[in-house]
C-alpha cells in the first residue's frame, strides 16, 4: 500500500526538479544582466577547479612529500602521539 505513495513522492521531486530546470534554461538563454555575471562567476568557479585538479595532478606528489613526516621528529624524537603531555591542568 505504500508503493502509490512513493510513486506520488517521487513524481512530485521530479516535476519540482524538471519546473526548475525548465526556468533555469530560460533564464540563462535570456540576456539579462544577472544572468550574464551568472555566466562569468559560474565560468570562473569551473575554470578554477579545473586548474586546481590539474596542478594538483603536477604537484600533489611534490606537496605530499613535503608535509609526509619520515622517521622521528621534533627534539624529543617522538611522534605527536608519544609527545607528553602537561599534567596538572
Amino acid at each position: 500500500m505504500e508503493e502509490p505513495w512513493d510513486f506520488e513522492f517521487l513524481s512530485r521531486i521530479v516535476d519540482g526538479f524538471v519546473s526548475f530546470l525548465s526556468e533555469f534554461v530560460d533564464d540563462w538563454l535570456a540576456n539579462d544582466m544577472r544572468v550574464s555575471i551568472f555566466k562569468i562567476l559560474f565560468s570562473w568557479l569551473v575554470v578554477s577547479l579545473i586548474a586546481i585538479h590539474f596542478a594538483w595532478r603536477v604537484y600533489g606528489n611534490t606537496v605530499n612529500d613535503m608535509y609526509y613526516r619520515q622517521g622521528t621528529s621534533g627534539q624529543n624524537g617522538g611522534t605527536p602521539d608519544t609527545v607528553p603531555h602537561r599534567s596538572g591542568w
